[in-house]
C-alpha cells in the first residue's frame, strides 16, 4: 500500500521506517528540508535504537521524504504524526496539526478517490470530529469524494520504539465507518497475519481517550509508588522490598514500581496536564491526577534534600549522571535532570554533567555548566553525585566512586548497588 506520514519526529520517523519494513511504500512529509535530505540519504534525524538500520535499509527506496504535500495524492492513507504541545494552561495546542490538516486538505481538494486520514497525534476526545474533520470537509466539492478519518494512537516508548511498534501489547483502531476500518486494518495486515497482538476496535472518541487513559494511569502509578516510597523512608523501611512484594499481586504487577526521581519525557507531563485541563473544561475536578503531578514535581527536590543531608552543594563539585529523560534516547524534554540542575545552581554547586548521548541537547539549555566526556571524568574529585537517568553503564561504577573527593552518591533511579565506603541513598532506601 502507498502510505504518507506527515511529521518526522520520534513517532513519524519510527512508524515510517517500520511500515516500509513491512513492505509498504512510505512517503514522509516534513517542513524541515534537512530532515528530508537525511531520510532520503538513508540517515535518521533522531536517536533511537534500531532506527538507524531501518532507515539505512529503506531510505531513498521504499521510504522517501519530501516537503511537498502534493505527494499525499499518490497515497491511500495519510497518518498525522505531529506534536500537540501544552499551552500555559496545560491544555493541548492543536495549531500545528490544524495547519498541517489545512495543507493536507488543499492537496486532496480535487482527488476523486476516497482518502483515509489517520490521527496518530495525541488529541483530546472530540478533536478529530470537531476540529480536524471540518477542515478536511471544507475543501470537498460535489465532484470529489468525501474523505474518511480514523484514530490510531501510538504507544511507543523512546528508547524501545522499534520493538514497541513491532511487538505491541495492543493496536487501537478508532473508526466510524466500515470503509475506514477496512482500510486502516489493511495497513497492519502484514504484521497482524503473524501476530497474536490484541486489536481494539472502537470509536474515534474512545480511541482518543484510550491514549490519555493509558498515560495518565501509568503516570499516577509511578507517583503513587513514589509517595509510598517517601513514607517508607520516614520509617526507615526499604521501599524496594515493599514494592517487590506488592508487585507479586497480579492486580498490581511489578512494572512501574521503581520509586525514584519521577517521570519526564514528551508524553506523561503533557498528557497528564492536558487530561486535567480537559476534565476541568468538562466541569470535573480530577484531584487524583492533580496529586500525581504534584508528587512528581516534588521528587527532584527530595533528591537534592537527600544530597544536602550528606554534603553541602554550595561551592562544591557535584556530578550529575544522566541528562536524558530515560535511557536509550537523547531527548531531554521534561527530563528530571532539568529541575535537578536548576536546584543545584540555586544552591551554588559547581556542576559537572555527563550523559552518553544527550549532553549536546542539554548544553543548549545550560551552556554555563561543565560537561564531561565520561562518568569517570564527571566523578573525579566530585564532592557528591546524583544519578538522574538509569543508563546501564552507571551500574558498574566502582573505581570511579573512589576518585571522588567525598563518595556521596544519591541514586534517583536505583541503578547503583550499595557498596562499602559509599553513602548510597536511593530516594526511598
Amino acid at each position: 500500500m502507498n502510505i504518507s506520514i506527515v511529521g518526522s519526529g520520534y513517532v513519524g520517523t519510527t512508524i515510517a521506517a517500520c511500515l516500509a519494513d513491512f513492505g509498504h511504500e512510505v512517503t514522509n512529509i516534513d517542513i524541515d528540508e534537512t530532515v528530508v535530505e537525511k531520510i532520503n540519504a538513508g540517515k535518521t534525524p533522531i536517536h533511537e535504537p534500531g532506527l538507524e538500520d531501518l532507515v539505512a535499509e529503506h531510505g531513498g527506496n521504499r521510504l522517501r521524504a519530501t516537503t511537498d504535500y502534493a505527494a499525499v495524492r499518490e497515497t491511500a492513507v495519510t497518518f498525522l504524526a505531529l506534536p500537540t504541545p501544552s499551552t500555559d494552561s496545560g491544555s493541548i495546542d492543536t495549531s500545528i496539526i490544524e495547519t498541517s490538516t489545512r495543507s493536507l486538505a488543499d492537496a486532496l481538494a480535487d482527488k476523486e478517490e476516497s482518502h483515509l486520514v489517520v490521527i496518530k497525534s495525541t488529541v483530546i476526545p472530540g478533536t478529530t470530529e470537531e476540529v480536524l474533520l471540518p477542515i478536511l470537509d471544507a475543501t470537498a466539492t460535489e465532484e470529489t469524494t468525501r474523505h474518511q478519518v480514523a484514530v490510531n494512537p501510538e504507544f511507543l516508548r523512546e528508547g524501545s520504539a522499534i520493538s514497541d511498534f513491532k511487538d505491541p501489547d495492543k493496536i487501537v483502531l478508532g473508526t466510524d465507518t466500515t470503509e475506514s476500518h477496512q482500510r486502516l486494518t489493511s495497513v497492519f495486515e502484514p504484521f497482524l497475519a503473524e501476530s497474536d497482538t490484541a486489536v481494539v476496535e472502537t470509536g474515534i472518541r474512545e480511541a482518543e481517550m484510550i491514549k490519555y487513559a493509558n498515560n495518565v494511569f501509568l503516570s499516577t502509578k509511578i507517583s503513587l509508588i513514589n509517595e509510598l516510597g517517601n513514607v517508607c523512608k520516614e520509617y526507615a523501611v526499604d521501599a524496594y522490598e515493599v514494592a517487590d512484594a506488592i508487585g507479586l499481586d497480579d492486580r498490581i504487577c511489578e512494572r512501574f514500581l521503581q520509586s525514584g526521581v519521577g517521570w519526564g519525557g514528551s508524553c506523561f507531563p503533557k498528557d497528564t496536564k492536558a487530561f486535567v485541563a480537559a476534565a476541568r473544561d468538562a466541569g470535573y475536578e480530577p484531584s487524583l491526577v492533580e496529586a500525581a503531578i504534584e508528587v512528581n514535581d516534588k521528587q527532584p527536590v527530595r533528591l537534592l534534600n537527600l544530597l544536602e543531608a550528606h554534603v553541602d552543594p554550595g561551592g562544591n563539585r557535584i556530578a550529575v549522571l544522566g541528562l536524558a529523560f530515560k535511557p536509550g534516547t537523547d531527548d531531554i524534554r521534561n527530563s528530571r535532570a532539568l529541575p535537578t540542575i536548576e536546584g543545584l545552581r540555586e544552591r551554588g554547586a559547581e556542576i559537572t554533567a555527563y550523559d552518553p548521548v544527550a549532553a549536546e541537547n542539554m548544553r543548549e539549555r545550560f551552556p554555563e555548566i561543565e560537561y564531561a566526556e565520561s562518568a569517570r571524568e564527571a566523578l573525579a574529585d566530585a564532592h557528591g553525585a546524583v544519578v538522574v537517568t538509569d543508563w546501564d553503564e552507571f551500574a558498574a561504577l566502582d573505581e570511579e566512586f573512589d576518585r571522588m573527593a567525598d563518595p556521596v552518591v544519591v541514586d534517583g533511579r536505583r541503578v547503583i548497588t550499595r557498596r562499602n565506603g559509599i553513602v548510597y541513598e536511593g530516594l526511598t532506601w
